[in-house]
């Protein structure tokens, strides 16, 4: 999971192939997802890069961080683990 980065403030015009090519400057993109809202089919403006290396995951970080991408600042840390939502049972 340390090789797992979020990627925030994304511009809704971000799209998979984009981001991995973007942080393949860094190096060896293994997978890039950006979220897509399920009811509009647009970018939900983040997604996830994971990287080869923990130390091309760090790279990316100090790198892409805090930089203009269409005028948007990108916001790059490492993604948290997934946390189970609650269900709402009503029955």
């Amino acid at each position: 999971m340390q090789n797992k980065l979020y990627i925030g403030n994304l511009p809704f015009s971000a799209t998979n192939d984009s981001i991995a090519e973007l942080f393949s400057a860094a190096g060896k993109v293994v997978s890039a997802n950006v979220i897509m809202d399920r009811e509009t089919n647009r970018s939900k403006g983040f997604g996830f890069v994971e990287m080869s290396t923990e130390e091309e995951a760090n790279a990316v970080i100090k790198s892409f961080n805090g930089k203009d991408l269409n005028g948007r600042d990108l916001k790059v840390s490492l993604a948290k683990p997934k946390e189970d939502r609650p269900t709402n049972n009503r029955w």
